[in-house]
């Protein structure tokens, strides 16, 4: 059996919960998540 995850949604759901634990965080875990996503375009990685 092959478990097969994709990288945006994990990290979408991180940051979900991280909001809903800490909603302090929103502003850091949004501007991570747009760092993570800019870098990894920036590499060639499409979603």
């Amino acid at each position: 059996m092959t478990l097969h995850l994709e990288l945006a949604p994990l990290i979408s759901l991180g940051a979900g919960i991280g909001i809903l634990v800490f909603p302090k965080l929103l502003n850091y875990i949004v501007a991570g998540y747009l760092i993570a996503l800019g870098v990894l375009g920036l590499l060639g990685h499409s979603f």
